[in-house]
């Protein structure tokens, strides 16, 4: 690439607004599900979740070996599915075992730091956790309880890195596998492999200043789980450097059952301060460090940094605070100019992020994903800025770009195009032509593909199969099972199987006339003349989608209360995704209205029915489902006889500023939306059926949430039920939690419903 081009970037920056759109002519049949076949043996709630797992053999880490030659993943032991050794298939031969067994490693205690990490993962489990190809594939980096291995294929040998003192997170190999970098106290550090020498990058970590980290909302919201990126030359590294000094410090209670853990943490409350966040670049000849001119805008957001792949550019994307404006900006590392501005996307509500933007290695351009027509597609830019073609179009959405084949001209990608409930691997011309369907099968289709070639791993799942992995080629054709799951006679699920229930799916309307898409679960032996009970199974907040083909350890409650005699019924109300930002902004500024109503629309609709109990119907969600819960006992009594809210933010001011500023702005402008979509005044309009639990050390949505609602619940001498478990955080993790937890459940909605 030419000094030309970045040079004259601003020649022509596009101003991508996001449009009102028409509703979706929204594409929804029902799957074709062969009935399951298996035994009749009744669920029962402690082998929900217990060992082996229900799903059977599912394995996660999928990754190709850099050469193509074999298949890595990670998999749960038969006596304990959380914890993970790695496999491997020779993709000649077909042949799997254990590539590293995690016995071999140092598997203890993780640091606090490592912990909330992984929290905000949703990784949970022991064993090894992750772990990363060396580019000639001839080794592999393990980290494992602060420490890190590195496994050689060519003698089979594990030995441990000589790191030093201190807790080890976010280590990985250089790219062409020379170095190895991690954080440690605070600073980025690099391990040379073969003179073993270390050198502490940054120094002046410590305190407030965290040095190549992500800060709590890059990792919560923005799925930016890292502070730091290699160069794709090893010339140099990328990082951030964040002061957290400014952002309130709150000392939580973590709440165990041996004692309280007193925790400070820096906690961005809505319409509060940010950390303040550099980026910078050092070279590893002369360790010096230049900083990039992020603006004048110090109050804003970096969610992603991307070098380009002649190692002397640097991308990265701005977003104001108040998320209307994204920034595609990139810096030549060779010049004293400041960053020119790419591409910019503008919105009346926001801009959601993605993880699509690719620079091509063998032309000046690049493939963007916008949804400035009102639904999510892929865009070819040159490096001016200037608009090339729109590659995808249509009022159906991209969900992710998978893999660009220069070489052979064509752009992969997930998507909706075919069925709105569906995933679907599709191929377009990069010159521009017709999208081709690639995978096949009804369900959810998610591909990982090699480094330098078109196959792919078809990681695969549906209503009526729990995830399975294939080996395919370009044109999708089947080339090897790396894990068939096939439900047999020996799988841990075929005694089960034969009473496994499957929905039907249809549509409603909302009050504005967009298509609300639901999903109804009969009761096990259903019985057309009989009344059943109804549980609303409900999460209803931005960037999810119940509704869908796919299989979900989720579901497995499901089954339960359906072989309870309950029908079970979910309907994605506005403001889900995948439907496009007309159907996802309409809670632009007020939440739990839009989605209120349509969830009594689905009730309406279920009161329809002649096999329905009208008066005997309860919704039960967590987290956003735990606030719709809420929201919907007290603003909708007589829609809902009962509501069971779990881990739920009841006042959006105590919530982070990166999730509820992108839908209710800020606090100081928007005072009368933070109030409407709040809990708290709806307190009066609740009358009984009420259940809620918690996390008591919950660092996400804090307990706080829930203690002000049984304040209020209280001063008004409203009886209600609560269930709260001593140090689990916002996931409730854990099989005894699990177990404990769904008993609960199943005996509330007993009392409430059937009696």
């Amino acid at each position: 690439m030419t000094k030309k081009w970045i040079s004259s970037a601003l020649m022509a920056v596009p101003m991508l607004l996001s449009q009102s759109t028409s509703a979706a002519a929204l594409q929804l049949s029902q799957p074709q599900l062969q009935q399951p076949v298996g035994g009749s043996s009744a669920l029962t709630i402690e082998r929900l979740y217990g060992s082996p797992a229900l799903a059977g053999t599912s394995p996660r880490g999928l990754k190709l070996s850099p050469d193509g030659k074999r298949v890595t993943y990670l998999a749960g032991r038969v006596e304990d599915q959380y914890f993970y050794d790695l496999w491997q298939m020779d993709v000649a031969t077909g042949e799997q075992k254990v590539l590293i067994d995690a016995d071999k490693l140092r598997v203890g205690e993780l640091s606090d730091e490592e912990k909330a990490r992984r929290e905000r993962q949703r990784i949970y489990g022991q064993g090894i956790m992750e772990y990363f190809w060396s580019q000639d594939s001839q080794a592999i980096l393990i980290p494992a309880s602060g420490a890190l291995y590195y496994y050689s294929l060519e003698d089979g040998s594990v030995k441990a890195l000589p790191t030093g003192e201190g807790f080890i997170t976010d280590a990985r190999l250089s790219p062409k596998g020379h170095f190895v970098s991690f954080i440690r106290d605070q600073n980025l550090y690099l391990l040379d492999l073969k003179t073993s020498a270390l050198t502490a990058l940054t120094t002046d970590g410590g305190g407030a200043i965290k040095n190549g980290m992500a800060e709590f909302v890059a990792q919560e919201e923005m799925d930016r789980m890292t502070g730091y990126w290699w160069a794709p030359d090893e010339s140099a590294i990328a990082f951030t450097r964040i002061d957290e000094s400014g952002v309130e410090l709150v000392t939580r209670n973590e709440i165990y059952a041996d004692g309280i853990k007193l925790t400070e943490q820096r906690y961005p409350y809505a319409g509060k301060h940010n950390v303040v966040i550099a980026l910078g670049v050092i070279k590893l000849a002369g360790k010096q460090v230049s900083w990039i001119d992020l603006g004048d805008e110090p109050d804003s957001y970096l969610p992603r940094v991307a070098w380009l792949p002649d190692s002397r550019h640097l991308s990265f994307q701005w977003q104001s605070r108040d998320q209307q404006t994204l920034d595609l900006r990139i810096a030549d590392l060779n010049s004293d100019e400041p960053p020119m501005t790419m591409i910019r996307e503008r919105s009346k509500a926001w801009v959601n992020l993605n993880d699509d933007l690719h620079f091509l290695k063998q032309q000046p351009q690049l493939i963007w994903a916008s949804e400035q027509d009102g639904f999510n597609h892929l865009y070819l830019y040159d490096l001016h800025g200037r608009l090339i073609r729109q590659l995808t179009k249509g009022e159906w959405m991209v969900d992710k770009l998978e893999y660009v084949d220069e070489k052979g001209g064509w752009v992969y990608f997930t998507g909706r195009k075919t069925s709105v409930i569906e995933t679907q691997l599709f191929k377009v011309p990069l010159k521009g032509g017709k999208i081709e369907q690639v995978s096949q099968r009804s369900g959810m289709h998610s591909p990982v593909f090699a480094d330098d070639q078109p196959i792919y791993l078809d990681y695969f799942n549906s209503l009526v199969q729990p995830p399975q992995i294939s080996l395919h080629n370009e044109k999708g054709e089947r080339l090897a099972w790396v894990e068939q799951n096939q439900i047999d006679e020996h799988h841990p699920l075929y005694p089960y199987f034969g009473q496994w229930q499957l929905p039907s799916f249809g549509q409603i309307k909302a009050d504005d006339g967009q298509a609300l898409v639901y999903r109804l679960f009969k009761p096990t032996h259903f019985d057309a003349s009989k009344k059943y009970p109804v549980v609303v199974r409900v999460y209803g907040g931005p960037h999810a989608q119940l509704v869908v083909n796919s299989w979900s350890s989720q579901d497995y409650f499901t089954q339960y209360l359906l072989q309870q005699g309950y029908i079970v019924f979910q309907l994605d109300n506005r403001g889900s995704a995948h439907r496009g930002t007309r159907f996802e902004q309409v809670i632009y500024k007020q939440l739990g209205e839009a989605e209120v109503n349509d969830q009594k629309a689905g009730v309406d609709y279920l009161r329809s029915l002649d096999y329905v109990d009208g008066d005997n119907i309860a919704i039960y969600g967590h987290s956003y489902g735990g606030y719709m819960s809420l929201m919907s006992l007290f603003k909708a009594p007589t829609h809902f006889k009962a509501a069971i809210a779990g881990a739920p933010v009841t006042d959006w001011s105590l919530y982070d500023t990166h999730y509820t500023e992108r839908y209710l702005s800020s606090p100081v402008t928007n005072a009368k939306g933070y109030e409407a979509s709040s809990v708290l005044p709806y307190v009066k309009g609740y009358q009984s059926g009420l259940l809620m639990y918690h996390g008591m050390a919950d660092d996400n949505v804090l307990f706080e949430n829930s203690t002000r609602v049984y304040k209020a619940l209280q001063d008004e001498g409203k009886l209600f039920q609560m269930m709260n478990y001593p140090g689990s955080k916002h996931s409730m993790r854990g099989e005894k939690v699990s177990t404990h937890l769904y008993r609960s459940l199943v005996d509330f909605l007993d009392k409430q419903l059937k009696h």
